[in-house]
């Protein structure tokens, strides 16, 4: 008996130094440094979505890393870039009524891709009310999710943010279905008219995405992802630089996807199939994931590892990161099963109160259910680089960048493998 435990503790000390060796080979400080130095190089111009040749030389770089990585483009592209378009529509002229009380054109905005729309209660749309002790931000992250027309009557308390969207770029949308919303203080009208002619201008986006096919469980997807799009040039901090390069935010996680692409190819035992991908848009709505998850089946993804912000220590100081959402799905037991004898540890996330699961591009896939997490490092109650120009590869510890990659590579075998599967999101679970 005591041979035969021998034996086997044996096999798994052998397993799990096969896997280790390729960690190391494969995920090391300097790589990390060269991918993350690239991304944040001030010649990509804080690669902003919206705008400038600094997104699209980032696009490239990520495309070639997964050629050279061995991955295949994800069907039916046949590159690695997976083209969609974004629409601007400003609104020209206006003629909406609710109850017979006419609404000023500026207590309107319009996401669409149509130039004019004349519609009623007649036309099948959802009406959504959020009033005043609602929490506005949050619903309207959940909306943007929405697949059908939607007519969003906002109370008047939640003006200001309400201003602040209508502001941001304005708002572009990715899909062909309508979303208005009306600033009102009769959020509940019996009769309702929005008549509105719309200037539209479009931007051409792209995720970056390639595939790791698998073997036994091919239909079966697990993805890897982060978002390589920043905030782009801004005004001039104290020290006149005004490229916001984005190293932590999201150079990071792109990084990590980059890497973890490269350590299973090289191991090539997956049993389900890998997709790794680097979104856009992300800090203009997170547009590049909503476009992306609409392009799979829900029920084949089995989980998405999204990364974000992994350049710094985190509240626990080294090998360590937390994980959003973290009772939403056992994902995370997984994981630390996964991760005993590392010395490396994941942690639920410490900032519920910023709602961060709902923030980040693994909120759609998991509001369709999938065990979709978000891991990260980042303090954010005390992240001093964060959206500033000061962002930079100096600021971060790649030693610990490479520790956590490896952890997340370690962490995610079984998933890999096909032997665990976490369990799903329930829409319950996201009212929590």
């Amino acid at each position: 008996m005591m041979k035969k435990l021998l034996a086997t503790l044996v096999l798994a000390g052998t397993a799990y130094a096969s896997l280790s060796q390729p960690v190391e080979q494969l995920i090391n400080p300097a790589e990390v440094s060269r991918i993350l130095g690239t991304l944040s190089a001030d010649d990509m111009q804080g690669r902003y979505a919206l705008r400038g040749e600094g997104i699209h030389k980032a696009a490239a770089f990520i495309a070639d890393e997964f050629k050279k990585a061995g991955l295949q483009p994800l069907a039916p592209n046949t590159g690695y870039e997976q083209p969609f378009t974004m629409y601007s529509a400003t609104v020209q002229n206006s003629r909406t009524v609710l109850d017979g009380q006419p609404i000023a054109p500026e207590h309107l905005f319009c996401q669409t891709n149509q130039s004019a729309l004349k519609v009623g209660p007649a036309d099948g749309y959802e009406v959504v009310s959020i009033g005043a002790a609602d929490n506005f931000l949050q619903q309207y992250r959940n909306l943007r999710g929405k697949t059908n027309n939607l007519l969003v009557l906002v109370d008047t308390a939640h003006r200001n943010l309400f201003e602040r969207i209508k502001r941001q770029s304005p708002p572009r949308f990715a899909q062909s279905t309508n979303q208005l919303y009306v600033l009102t203080a009769n959020t509940k009208p019996g009769q309702w008219l929005v008549d509105v002619d719309l200037q539209l201008t479009t931007t051409a986006m792209k995720n970056v995405a390639g595939v790791l096919p698998g073997k036994s469980k091919a239909q079966e997807l697990v993805v890897f992802s982060g978002h390589y799009d920043h905030i782009g040039i801004q005004k001039p901090n104290e020290k006149g630089d005004s490229i916001y390069n984005g190293a932590n935010d999201d150079a990071s996680g792109i990084t990590a996807v980059i890497l973890l692409a490269r350590y299973f190819k090289a191991l090539n035992n997956n049993e389900r199939t890998l997709v790794f991908v680097a979104f856009t848009a992300e800090e203009v709505g997170g547009y590049g994931s909503q476009y992306f998850s609409k392009q799979l089946d829900p029920a084949l993804v089995m989980a998405m590892f999204n990364i974000e912000m992994i350049g710094t220590d985190s509240k626990w100081g080294t090998k360590s990161a937390f994980i959003t959402g973290y009772d939403k799905s056992d994902m995370g037991k997984v994981l630390e099963k996964n991760l005993a004898g590392t010395g490396f540890q994941f942690y639920p996330d410490p900032y519920p109160e910023q709602q961060l699961f709902y923030r980040s591009d693994n909120a759609t896939l998991a509001r369709l259910g999938v065990p979709a997490h978000t891991i990260s490092t980042s303090k954010m109650d005390n992240e001093p680089h964060y959206h500033k120009a000061s962002d930079e590869i100096g600021t971060l510890d790649t030693n610990n960048m490479a520790e956590i990659i490896k952890a997340i590579a370690l962490s995610s075998r079984s998933i890999v493998a096909g032997t665990d599967t976490p369990t799903r999101v329930s829409a319950a679970s996201l009212q929590r």
